[in-house]
């Protein structure tokens, strides 16, 4: 038995990788929205914060009826109660990735929880 799995994310619209690599802890996906696109919702989470991750290109973020300008290389992490929605540039395709987590359930780091060999 591996201690490991290993998948490759394309240009698909959506990558879940909960089910890719059979994930236990944590929901990711790997999201891409074309140029002028957006996810076709608002929505939250009744007990799950999420991370966002922007991997490439530009956008918005709709968070509570604010309007977030987004851009490669801005991480945004939203409550469970914000009301989201995402949007591509007009002149620009969006990729980002989604990490979603039970808000408040880290008992620790990196720091505490690894061990040295």
């Amino acid at each position: 038995m591996s201690n490991f799995k290993k998948v490759n994310v394309t240009e698909d619209p959506r990558t879940e990788l909960h089910d890719a690599l059979g994930l236990t802890g944590a929901e990711v996906s790997i999201n891409h929205l074309p140029a002028g696109a957006s996810v076709p919702f608002v929505h939250s989470h009744k007990k799950n914060e999420e991370i966002y991750i922007i991997l490439s290109g530009k956008g918005k973020a709709s968070i509570d009826g604010e309007d977030v300008e987004i851009a490669k290389g801005d991480v945004v992490k939203i409550s469970p109660e914000g009301k989201r929605q995402f949007f591509a540039a007009d002149d620009s395709e969006l990729s980002y990735a989604c990490i979603q987590v039970k808000a408040g359930s880290i008992e620790g780091y990196t720091a505490d929880d690894a061990v040295v060999y």
